[in-house]
């Protein structure tokens, strides 16, 4: 985004320096050719940085559901790995009280 602003103030520069060339540095040749020339850049403008502004938007929040995703994950992973050692402890007690205790 630091570019793009970056990038508008160059044409914006470049436009006022077009805008005072072509008026021999005077505000009164401004005619209506200008105007529509100004109102046209603004509109290109709005068009360009609401495409930008979309798609960046879209790409922040996919971003943002896979985080999401991969902590959703990580808990899974977690509660997993208490189960297959509550699952192990119970294994090694049974198997040590059947030790103890053998059956004939």
């Amino acid at each position: 985004m630091k570019s793009l602003s970056l990038t508008g103030l160059i044409l914006l520069a470049v436009s006022a320096l077009l805008f005072y060339l072509t008026t021999d540095f005077t505000v009164e040749q401004i005619r209506m050719p200008h105007i529509m020339g100004i109102m046209g850049g603004i509109g290109i403008g709005l068009i360009i940085g609401g495409m930008v502004g979309y798609l960046s938007k879209g790409s922040a929040i996919k971003a943002e559901q896979k985080r999401k995703e991969f902590k959703q994950l990580q808990k899974d992973k977690e509660e997993l790995e208490k189960q297959a050692a509550e699952i192990a402890r119970r294994k090694a007690e049974i198997q040590s009280q059947q030790n103890q205790n053998p059956q004939i």
